[in-house]
């Protein structure tokens, strides 16, 4: 009974330091350089779907689980994942992968959104 618990315990360590590891590079990237949090989301999903794509992501995946899969080159991971399976059916199976593997996680995204937008008034940043 206390290995299972081990286990979990070992489990949150790793998904909670991969995570973390990600999470201060990019705290990193913000301190040091002029770039956008636009450009930044963007550097970081392409390094999950290059990752993928190279056969590397999925070793962070199988290692820390959510640690590896929530942040946002989780994202990237998932659309060249779906990608990969996709192309398996050809040409237009390697398009539609990446949004079926994906979809789950936009239709949350616009729904919430839409939620929120109708619960909470918005208004402009004041610099």
């Amino acid at each position: 009974m206390f290995e299972q618990y081990l286990e979990i315990f070992w489990g949150f360590v790793k998904a909670f330091a991969v995570g973390g590891l990600i999470c201060m590079i990019a705290q990193v990237v913000i301190n040091f350089t002029d770039l956008t949090a636009g450009k930044i989301l963007v550097i970081f999903m392409l390094a999950g779907v290059v990752l993928q794509g190279l056969g590397l992501y999925q070793y962070l995946v199988d290692f820390a689980g959510a640690g590896a899969t929530v942040p946002i080159s989780g994202f990237g991971y998932l659309l060249a994942n779906g990608a990969i399976k996709g192309a398996q059916k050809g040409l237009f199976g390697a398009f539609t992968g990446a949004l079926t593997a994906a979809s789950a996680g936009i239709s949350a995204a616009v729904i919430f959104s839409f939620l929120m937008a109708m619960i909470f008034k918005s208004r402009s940043k004041k610099n």
